[in-house]
């Protein structure tokens, strides 16, 4: 099965670049605008991760938000 890095909602494309930048800065990995391909395994693992820890957390409030 193939995999798309598309944004499945276009007018959400800046946002998620904002917070790329953020979950980078976050685990301190210099990002620049475009493409990073000099980033390591680890480093792109890393901004990777905390963009998901990041998307578990706000979940996780907004659930508990609604109860």
């Amino acid at each position: 099965m193939a995999r798309s890095n598309k944004i499945v909602v276009p007018e959400a494309k800046q946002a998620m670049e904002q917070f790329k930048m953020e979950a980078a800065s976050e685990v301190g990995v210099n990002l620049t605008q475009g493409y990073n391909g000099e980033l390591t395994s680890r480093q792109a693992g890393s901004v990777g991760g905390q963009m998901v820890k990041k998307m578990i957390e706000s979940y996780e409030n907004s659930i508990k938000n609604n109860k």
